[in-house]
């Protein structure tokens, strides 16, 4: 019985799962990422397409009373099939990060973002420009969502007042 019980409650976390990401693809602006996740110490960004979303995101619960989220918060398992099967460049060190988050008003986040523009040769703005509308960034004519761990593509609350 328990068993039965946890193998539906994976299911539906997987069904659910999916769904978040097929709404996601559906109303995104974009469906390029460069996603940066810590990797042997080291701040390394995949770039990622719409179709790997739910190869690399997680279910889990959305702040707030928000419902469920779709985040990026990748396991071992799911860093390991990034650094094998995407392209990956690094940023720079982990400690590196740290010291310029403590530095500044922004989070990892918003400085991982930064970071990334800069390299590109841009100028980095923090914006507030909603994923339907625009990436954080557009390089060689393609505009890149730019995500770092932890960070929430959309959550149920969301989903539904978009609906």
């Amino acid at each position: 019985m328990i068993k039965t019980r946890m193998h539906w409650e994976n299911m539906v976390k997987a069904v659910t799962l999916m769904a978040m990401v097929k709404f996601y693809n559906m109303l995104s602006y974009t469906h390029f990422y460069m996603v940066a996740f810590n990797w042997q110490n080291m701040v390394t960004v995949a770039y990622i397409n719409g179709d790997q979303l739910a190869d690399i995101t997680t279910l889990d619960k959305a702040s707030r009373g928000a419902g469920k989220s779709l985040r990026f918060k990748p396991t071992k398992a799911q860093k390991t099939y990034m650094i094998n099967e995407c392209e990956t460049f690094t940023l720079c060190k982990v400690e590196e990060l740290e010291e310029l988050t403590n530095a500044s008003k922004y989070n990892k986040g918003e400085i991982v973002e930064k970071l990334i523009t800069e390299l590109f040769g841009q100028t980095w703005e923090k914006d507030n420009i909603p994923f339907t509308e625009d990436g954080d960034l557009t390089v060689n004519g393609i505009a890149y969502q730019i995500k770092y761990e932890k960070a929430t593509f959309i959550n149920e609350k969301q989903m539904a007042r978009m609906a």
